[in-house]
Order: C-alpha cells, then sequence, then structure tokens
C-alpha cells in the first residue's frame, strides 16, 4: 500500500529535483534531447489523449504541450493523478502513453502493460525512456545510483488486477533492458504488444554531468563535443549504452 513514508519519499525526491533542474542549466539542455528523442516517436497520425504516467517535475509538456501529465501524487504541475495499473482513461482512448524513467519503478509490469494495452487505441504506442545495462551501465547504475539494477531478481508475472494494499516503492533499474532487449524470454510479460523499436544511446553526457544530484564532471561549453562523442560510443552499445528507447504498438 502506498503509505505516508512513500508519498514523503516520492514528494521529497521530486522537489529535490526541481531544485537541481533550476540550478543545474545542463539538465536542462541533456533532457532536451531526450525529449526530443521521445517526441519523435509519438504518432499524432491519429487521434487520441497523449498521456505520460510520472511526470515527475512535469517539463514533458514544455515539448509536448498537449500531453496530459500525471502522477501516483498531486502536485501544482501535474494534470491529475493515475495509478499505473488502474488509469482512469477510457478504453481505446489514448494514441500515445510515455513513460520516462517509470517503467523500473512498476513491480507488476504484465499488469501495466495489460492496462496499456486497454487504454490505447488499435496501433497505440507506448514509448519508454529507461536506464541500460551495457559495461558502462552496471557501473554507471550499479555503483552511483540507489537504486537496484537487479538483473538477477525474478520479475514479478503477475498480469492483475493489482489492488492498492500491494503497492509501494519498487526499483529495478535493469527491468526494461531485460524485458525489451530478450523479448523471446519474456514474451508472456509483453503479450502481443509489438516491440516497434529499442534503441540504445550512450547518452555520456549525460552521465558526467553527474545527473541531478551528482558532481558535473565537465564545464557547460564542452557540451557539443562531449555529444560529438557519443555519436562514436552509439556503435559500441554493448559498452558504452547508457539509456534505451523502447517503442511498443499495440
Amino acid at each position: 500500500m502506498r503509505s505516508m513514508e512513500d508519498f514523503n519519499r516520492h514528494n521529497k525526491e521530486i522537489n529535490e529535483n526541481l531544485t537541481y533542474w533550476q540550478n543545474k542549466p545542463i539538465l536542462q539542455t541533456i533532457y532536451n534531447d531526450f525529449y526530443a528523442l521521445i517526441g519523435a516517436q509519438v504518432d499524432r497520425s491519429q487521434e487520441g489523449l497523449i498521456v505520460e504516467l510520472g511526470s515527475g517535475i512535469g517539463n514533458l509538456k514544455q515539448h509536448i504541450p498537449e500531453c496530459i501529465c500525471t502522477d501516483v501524487f498531486p502536485n501544482p504541475w501535474i494534470d491529475q493523478v493515475e495509478n499505473a495499473y488502474r488509469m482512469s482513461f477510457a478504453d481505446e482512448s489514448v494514441s500515445n502513453l510515455i513513460l520516462f524513467d517509470v517503467f523500473h519503478h512498476l513491480e507488476y509490469p504484465k499488469a501495466a502493460l495489460n492496462e496499456f494495452r486497454r487504454v490505447l487505441k488499435p496501433h497505440g504506442r507506448v514509448i519508454l525512456f529507461e536506464p541500460c545495462i551495457s559495461a558502462l551501465g552496471w557501473i554507471v547504475y550499479g555503483a552511483f545510483h540507489k537504486e537496484p539494477v537487479a538483473w538477477f531478481d525474478k520479475i514479478n508475472p503477475d498480469g492483475g488486477p493489482i489492488s492498492d494494499d500491494r503497492l509501494g516503492y519498487y526499483a529495478a533499474q535493469g527491468n526494461a533492458c531485460r524485458i525489451f532487449r530478450h523479448s523471446r524470454k519474456y514474451r508472456d510479460l509483453i503479450g502481443d504488444f509489438s516491440i516497434t523499436k529499442v534503441r540504445r544511446y550512450a547518452a555520456l553526457a549525460y552521465v558526467m554531468s553527474g545527473g541531478y544530484s551528482g558532481r558535473q564532471l565537465y564545464p557547460d561549453r564542452l557540451y557539443p563535443f562531449i555529444k560529438s562523442c557519443e555519436k562514436v560510443l552509439n556503435h559500441l552499445p554493448s559498452l558504452f549504452a547508457t539509456r534505451l528507447l523502447v517503442v511498443l504498438t499495440k
């Protein structure tokens, strides 16, 4: 069950991230590039709602103004509160569902995907942007991130429905990489979703920025140079990828 402790932890992290965002300009530059990658995958060819689950500090709306920003707890910049396992949207009403660093917090991915399937229109998309576990990813997320990679943990196969008393804080940074890069093994979790795209990115500029709370390892003026290095490292994703883009189509 989402306890007061969960509520306090969630809001503490969000408010800390908002402070870092306002005082660390390189983050805004980096995330603009991430949002551009996500926005390029949004299918606007059909009518329907564009929804982000787990919007955090709500910055996606600056890039996709029509996006409905949601989270599990209210904040002034959140349009509405939503539960990934039991959303308020009508059947086949959503054209694009976006999750940025949210999927690895879903303890019951099969149940969530079943709910996504319900609300998505035919040919609707789920767009995920997640940690990627490569050689560098193991170091970045395993040694320097507070959330577990949980690469060898069992992924819960429960397809739902998920009652509120089974909800709580969960993180497994390796889940998206495990499920969608090894889709045959996890076909039962994915169901009849088509995996339209799986792309891995080095995202070196992000790693060396220290993220929200870590120490920045390069001056802002070197950002273009770091981005040019990324283009080379992107060709060796098993070694250097730290970010994963996944697009699923109903």
